[in-house]
């Protein structure tokens, strides 16, 4: 009887708690219930039910909450979440959406926790209650006391994520992303981008008002603004973490922040290469972001100091953080935030940076800005491999392509050495990325000429002589040449211990992606002309190109002022050596000699009486002629042409060498007549015009000054040249308008005849063709033999033994022909060419279809 009415009682008991509870947490709730509840679960503790009680109370809670709360709160976003993809953008771009459904629907849900959460204070009290009266005893009802509130808490938060609707992070990430470029635009719009570090944005007053620190005249209201954008995010970060979106909302102001970062970004660095950004983007970092995270974190009592016990950071070689400007010394958490953003800016610039690097290193050396940049960002984010392939692939599609002319390559090689020598002084990266360009120059045959023209004309290499001046390898010769006079960085052997060890505390590791075979020591100079010189392959063939050039340039000049050539010659030979240019520096000499020769004949024939009696009058004055006297040894192979001058003209050149011949006993002079130039004065009635032209064009008009009209074939004859010459060069003198030309009198001979007057010339000649001056360039003609025809005419020798090789053995590869070459070749000449030489004069015997190429072999060609 006992026991059943023990059990009556619990029942009895079990019955007012569920009645009371239902009472406290339904409908409309009544937290007078506290002191009837306390007795109550004051004996249901006693019969050992705490545990059921509590578990019974948080049931309630939850199925309440989630039948209330959790529903009205989820029906705010059910438009946003329900609606198409389309229909959403609708959405996004109303002025109020989504802050102020997000912040009704947390004001709402906020209120009703809070309720449930007095509610479970009301339990906690009543466990408490009879813990307090049983102290000596350890019940249940003391541990489910203090765990109700966390399995409260965790229960709210459970509900929350189990109900979830899938669009709901998204319109969190929105929430956050609008917020933040509204407070990006307040700053943004109030003060410079140079001030953007020096100014305040907000501070915490208390746990719910925000102030600004800033004192700056003007600058109230965007401080309040500012002040009231944070405190609104502040109140919703909040709410959310109360109902266990922790992580959701860190993760959404998180990637609010990094896209917020990354537009800036892209905003600042732009296609303007010539200004930094890197500076521009950490004031800003400074200014926006982490402004908004420290008002923020102070506003959520998440900032941590250093010196607090809580802090992570207990090493003692961890240093003090600098202060920033606005904040002073930043928390632990500001800190870890500062590092993430500005790595990922960092890491953003460098994307942005890699992927306009064949624009930038065009633009070189305007933008070093931006070569600087990326070479900071490279040394923070460590992704040098990433530029490697990224601009290897550029150049593949973009540069080594056939439409791109050597000299443009060239440029743009040469601007690359600079560019990467800034990133990279080291030459690790410069050694991968230039490689695919050096093997694909390697197989154009102008390269050797145009790496010439750009060492010898001081612009570059540019016809137009407009190259930039980072693209002009003079300039880098004239920096070797000024460094020559330092200590090199790798003689070790000639230093001090004082020096050794300064070496050594500069001393860095080669990148991991430095090729091991290769030496550091091998890397720490990148000379440009070297790297030029491993594109030949060899320093002789570009000395060979260079003497042939300076050859040219020698002959055609109108005068004897060579320093620019005499200072690139002594250039050359710190680079290449004395003996390897002491052709080239013998042709110089010869100019100078000429010089003075000139003068000394000159001042001789002037003092002598007239050679033949009764033709001064019709002689040329010996003030008109300047000869270029040279040694043939040590020239290349001159380009000669029968010609033959005006019997004025010739009387001129023999009086000049019988006078040389006088002088310098037993030397003699043998005049090439077709090299080169001549200064004419045409009169005109009403004028007169000036020309400067080979002296061919100047024997053709000369002509006409006894004769007005001449056909072709007898001036060819009267010339000494053939008539397909003649037409050719005739034809400048008819393009300038001073001579017409008719059909003669043959049907394959044509008639020319001299204009009579100014009137005529004009008719007959462009607009283009008016000047005082003209100067007559002819393509395809040159004064000197070309390096590959001097290289055809020495490998004609070997061609009959090439052509008996392959007789007897069928087919050859190159370089079994070219061993054996050298094996039985040992006579005068002995064989001595390169392996590209010889491929060079193979491919024009199959130009002449006398061998043929199949399968990497050479064979004689089949006769049809």
């Amino acid at each position: 009887m006992q026991l059943d009415a023990a059990a009556d009682f619990a029942l009895d008991s079990w019955a007012r708690f569920c009645a009371l509870t239902g009472e406290l947490i339904g409908g409309e709730g009544d937290l007078s219930v506290g002191p009837r509840l306390t007795p109550v679960v004051a004996d249901l503790c006693a019969r050992g039910l705490a545990t059921f009680l509590r578990d019974y109370f948080l049931h309630s809670l939850e199925e309440t909450f989630r039948k209330n709360a959790v529903k009205k709160f989820w029906q705010h976003f059910h438009p946003y979440c329900s609606s198409s993809s389309v229909d959403r953008i609708k959405f996004c771009v109303e002025e109020q959406w989504p802050e102020e459904i997000l912040s009704t629907a947390l004001e709402d849900i906020c209120l009703d926790k809070s309720y449930q959460e007095k509610c479970v204070l009301v339990l906690v009290h009543a466990l408490q209650s009879y813990e307090d009266r049983t102290p000596k005893r350890k019940s249940k009802a003391a541990y489910c006391s203090s765990s109700l509130m966390p399995r409260y808490q965790l229960m709210v938060s459970s509900v929350l994520l189990t109900t979830l609707p899938l669009s709901f992070p998204e319109i969190l990430n929105f929430y956050f992303k609008k917020k933040l470029e509204e407070l990006n635009n307040v700053v943004a719009g109030s003060y410079d981008s140079d001030q953007l570090g020096d100014n305040d944005l907000v501070e915490k007053s208390n746990t719910s008002t925000l102030h600004s620190g800033m004192d700056i005249d003007g600058q109230e209201t965007v401080i309040s603004e500012s002040s009231y954008l944070v405190k609104n995010i502040g109140k919703v970060v909040r709410d959310l973490r109360c109902l266990g979106f922790t992580s959701m909302t860190e993760d959404a102001y998180s990637s609010a922040i990094i896209w917020l970062l990354k537009s800036k970004v892209y905003e600042l660095s732009g296609d303007d290469y010539r200004i930094p950004v890197l500076g521009c983007v950490k004031k800003w970092i400074q200014a926006v972001p982490l402004r908004f995270l420290h008002a923020l974190l102070t506003y959520l009592g998440d900032s941590v100091d250093y010196e607090s016990e809580s802090s992570g950071l207990k090493s003692p070689l961890a240093s003090r953080p600098s202060s920033f400007p606005g904040i002073g010394v930043p928390s632990e958490a500001l800190v870890r935030w500062h590092m993430r953003l500005e790595y990922f800016a960092y890491e953003t610039l460098q994307d942005l940076r890699i992927g306009k690097l064949f624009e930038i290193i065009v633009d070189y050396p305007e933008s070093s800005p931006a070569i600087e940049d990326l070479k900071l960002c490279l040394e923070y984010t460590g992704q040098h491999s990433k530029l490697v392939d990224s601009f290897i692939s550029s150049l593949k599609y973009r540069l080594l392509t056939a439409g791109a002319s050597t000299n443009d390559i060239l440029h743009q090689y040469v601007s690359t050495i600079k560019a990467l020598r800034t990133i990279d002084p080291t030459g690790v990266f410069l050694e991968a990325v230039g490689e695919p360009i050096r093997d694909y120059l390697r197989g154009r045959k102008d390269t050797i000429k145009c790496i010439v023209t750009m060492l010898t004309d001081g612009s570059g290499g540019n016809a137009s002589g407009t190259a930039n001046a980072g693209d002009n390898l003079l300039e880098e010769l004239n920096r070797d040449a000024e460094n020559q006079e330092n200590v090199d960085y790798d003689d070790h052997t000639n230093i001090d211990d004082k020096q050794a060890w300064l070496n050594s505390e500069s001393w860095e590791p080669d990148p991991v992606e430095a090729d091991p075979l290769k030496g550091s020591r091998i890397r720490r100079k990148v000379d440009i002309l070297g790297l030029m010189v491993s594109i030949i392959g060899s320093k002789d063939q570009l000395v060979n190109e260079y003497r042939v050039m300076l050859a040219e340039k020698l002959l055609n000049k109108s005068d004897f002022d060579i320093d620019s050539d005499i200072r690139t010659l002594e250039l050359l030979k710190i680079h290449f050596g004395e003996t390897s240019m002491q052709k080239c520096e013998i042709m110089l000499n010869d100019l100078i000699d000429s010089k003075r020769i000139n003068s000394n004949i000159k001042t001789s024939l002037l003092k002598s009486p007239q050679s033949v009696p009764g033709q001064e009058e019709s002689e040329v004055s010996q003030d008109v002629l300047d000869a270029t006297i040279i040694s043939s040894n040590f020239w290349p192979p001159i380009q000669t042409e029968d010609l033959v001058v005006p019997p004025s003209v010739d009387q001129l050149l023999s009086d000049y060498a019988k006078r040389f011949h006088q002088i310098k006993t037993p030397r003699k002079l043998q005049w090439k007549k077709n090299l080169g130039t001549v200064k004419l004065e045409l009169q005109f009635e009403g004028r007169n015009m000036q020309f400067t032209v080979a002296p061919v064009h100047a024997a053709i008009i000369m002509r006409f000054q006894d004769k007005s009209c001449w056909t072709s074939k007898a001036l060819a004859t009267e010339m000494g040249i053939s008539v397909d010459s003649l037409n050719r060069r005739i034809s400048f003198w008819t393009n300038k308008g001073v001579l017409t030309e008719s059909v003669g009198p043959d049907a394959d001979d044509r008639t020319f005849t001299v204009v009579d007057s100014m009137s005529d010339v004009d008719k007959n000649i462009t607009a283009n063709d008016r000047l005082d001056e003209y100067q007559m360039t002819e393509e395809g003609e040159s004064s000197v033999a070309s390096v590959e025809e001097q290289l055809k005419k020495e490998m004609t020798v070997y061609e009959k033994f090439i052509i008996g090789m392959l007789t007897n053995f069928g087919s050859m590869t190159l370089d079994r022909i070219h061993n054996t070459l050298k094996m039985f070749c040992i006579a005068d000449p002995s064989y001595d060419k390169s392996l590209q030489q010889l491929q060079s004069f193979l491919s024009g015997l199959i130009a002449d279809e006398k061998l043929e190429m199949r399968d990497g072999s050479y064979l004689l060609k089949r006769q049809q």
